[in-house]
């Protein structure tokens, strides 16, 4: 479900215009008149929620236990969801589930994808700043922005509207922050940008179509985001970073990532969409997680380590190369190619 705050909903539609947006068929005995009021992922939607299943192995229980009153299902997918499908669910059927789904987020929420600015001050009299607040020159606070006790803003910093800043934070120079919710004691170095949409696009007629991306970041009390780092929000539901993590300068983290309490991730590294880091994870530099890789906690992944997608990793073990595997192993495996190698070179000679 959206966040009001940053979203403006312009619901409810029947399912009769919903399935005329998409092109699809009312399906067999459901009501054209049954009202959606919102959209919302799987885990988090009720009876008047549409929500979408990709038709995928990782989403199956998500889907049977979902209390999605619509769903979009694949053509390809439709017998597997008919079987999944929990008991008052109406199933809609689409050629393409994302494309549908797009469109009717777009039907919804028409102003998605950057936040809208009408004020004509740099500071909104609708924000709300707490004691003590320093706000240096060229500084831009939108709408409905509530900014805590003893936070620092530096120049050029630009915080959206209805983002809400902790008490006791520092802003470096020309830091965005769009569609967030950010803790105490945060500091975010200069250059970051947070809550841009993520990168979600899926193929349609005349090219590629983007998704909205609807969902919120949420940054816990005591983190640091590096310089020129950049935090996606979440296409439907909120990317977390956990409380006391430490994020690097051009660090990339995607939509709907999950990142626990008291994680390290050096810089240059990115995160694909759906990663999910367990509480304590260490990333050395350059590391690459490909989309809803999981990986346990207490894991640490050394310099230039990857994933490909849908991926987990167990927590407590030290990993390296690409694709990760235990560093022992990744090591083994190195010497026994460079004696190969050697072995070749002189039986050449």
């Amino acid at each position: 479900m959206a966040d009001p705050r940053f979203f403006k909903n312009l619901g409810p539609f029947t399912l009769a215009r919903i399935c005329e947006k998409i092109g699809s068929a009312i399906p067999a005995g459901a009501d054209g008149a049954q009202a959606i009021s919102d959209l919302a992922d799987l885990a988090g939607a009720s009876s008047a929620h549409l929500s979408f299943f990709s038709g995928s192995r990782q989403l199956r229980e998500a889907f049977a236990a979902s209390g999605a009153g619509v769903c979009l299902i694949p053509h390809s997918a439709a017998a597997q969801a008919a079987a999944l499908a929990p008991s008052g669910m109406t199933l809609v059927e689409a050629s393409s589930v994302q494309a549908a789904f797009a469109a009717v987020a777009r039907m919804f929420y028409p102003d998605y994808s950057q936040a809208v600015w009408s004020q004509a001050q740099a500071i909104s009299p609708d924000a709300r700043l707490g004691t003590d607040v320093q706000i240096a020159p060229g500084v831009v606070i939108g709408p409905g922005a509530e900014i805590g006790d003893g936070t620092r803003l530096a120049p050029g910093v630009v915080i959206g509207p209805g983002v809400a800043i902790g008490r006791h934070c520092e802003i470096g120079a020309n830091a965005t922050i769009s569609h967030a919710y950010v803790g105490d004691r945060v500091v975010i170095l200069p250059g970051a940008h947070i809550g841009q949409p993520g990168f979600g696009f899926t193929p349609g007629a005349s090219g590629f179509i983007k998704m909205p991306q609807l969902g919120r970041v949420i940054i816990q009390d005591d983190c640091e985001i590096g310089s020129a780092t950049t935090i996606d929000r979440g296409a439907v539901g909120d990317t977390v970073i956990g409380e006391g993590s430490k994020i690097d300068n051009l660090v990339q983290i995607a939509h709907n990532c999950q990142i626990g309490r008291h994680c390290i991730i050096a810089g240059q590294a990115g995160l694909a969409g759906s990663v999910v880091l367990e509480d304590g994870v260490i990333l050395a530099g350059q590391v690459g997680l490909g989309d809803h890789t999981r990986i346990g906690a207490g894991a640490r992944l050394g310099a230039r380590a990857g994933t490909g997608s849908n991926i987990m990793l167990p927590g407590g073990v030290d990993y390296g190369g690409a694709p990760a595997k235990p560093v022992r192993e990744w090591a083994r495996e190195i010497h026994a190619l460079t004696r190969l190698a050697k072995r070749r070179a002189q039986d050449e000679k």
